[in-house]
């Protein structure tokens, strides 16, 4: 069990609320005992996908998941977030003057850089010797220079990858007729942007699923949760930063924001739940109220 001294550094760190650690305790070390057996039973490099909407925790889970495995099971183990993989400000915003002024904005399929997450997590599993990993500034609305990039020795136990839209499929095109909100309906009136965004996801992200051996997903009651559970999560960038230059986004843009990724983050509750490895339900304060494992692990 992980030492109660090494789980109130955790709480501290992320300043979670003190009940966090009998949730941690009741929910998530079992998962973390599971997947390190699976990690025994494949005898390589284990890729973890974790999904969850803006808000919900995927974050805190895949930072204690890798916290466990470190400390309490020995393993070599890493957290990687699909957020620290969006392409560049400039080449988003070369994206926006070429294709839709929305691709500005960073965070949907399409705005990643696709082709180096899949190098990293092929040399986090069988490269050996140190592998530099990009990190996104939210504050800057951009990457890091590489030279601020983490550092990794590879090859890993386990690496974990998080993100809003991880694991989630391209919608059927009539999907796609009517605007998901008032932004779809205002600004992307011709369809196009959600065209594009549905479009890369189905010709660049299949792959990079094809990578991830167990699937678990935090499942938000609704998308309305989502608003208030951003909010938190911004005002928590906001006292982290420590420039007074920064993209920290007030209520009114975050309510903006959110709509860019309304449409799949509800697509992604209606099909993803029957698909993961290890589901886990939220209520409307982030509290667990059922688990399940709607797919085995299978390890070929």
């Amino acid at each position: 069990m992980l030492e109660e001294q090494a789980l109130q550094g955790f709480l501290q760190r992320y300043q979670l609320p003190a009940d966090f650690a009998s949730h941690a305790k009741r929910w998530f070390m079992p998962l973390a005992d599971q997947l390190r057996m699976h990690q025994q039973e494949a005898k390589r490099t284990l890729v973890i996908g974790i999904n969850g909407s803006q808000g919900s925790g995927k974050s805190t889970l895949a930072s204690l998941l890798t916290l466990l495995f470190n400390e309490q099971y020995g393993l070599r183990a890493i957290d990687l977030s699909i957020d620290d993989f969006y392409l560049t400000r400039d080449e988003r915003l070369a994206l926006a003057e070429d294709i839709h002024p929305l691709l500005a904005t960073r965070g949907v399929p399409g705005t990643h850089d696709v082709g180096l997450l899949r190098s990293i997590l092929q040399a986090l599993s069988g490269y050996w010797g140190e592998i530099a990993i990009p990190r996104f500034d939210k504050s800057q609305d951009n990457r890091q220079p590489s030279t601020d990039w983490a550092r990794a020795q590879s090859p890993l136990d386990i690496v974990i990858l998080e993100g809003w839209c991880l694991g989630v499929r391209a919608q059927d095109k009539q999907e796609l007729t009517n605007p998901a909100n008032i932004l779809e309906r205002d600004e992307d009136r011709d369809g196009r942007w959600r065209h594009y965004v549905n479009t890369q996801l189905d010709r660049h992200y299949h792959d990079l699923y094809e990578m991830i051996d167990v699937w678990v997903m935090l499942q938000a009651p609704s998308f309305d949760s989502v608003y208030r559970w951003r909010l938190e999560q911004e005002q928590k960038l906001a006292e982290a930063s420590r420039t007074t230059d920064n993209h920290v986004m007030t209520p009114e843009q975050i309510a903006r924001f959110i709509q860019h990724y309304q449409r799949l983050t509800e697509h992604a509750l209606s099909t993803l739940p029957q698909e993961v490895n290890y589901l886990f339900k939220l209520d409307e304060q982030r509290q667990i109220n059922e688990a399940m494992q709607p797919q085995p692990v299978s390890l070929l």
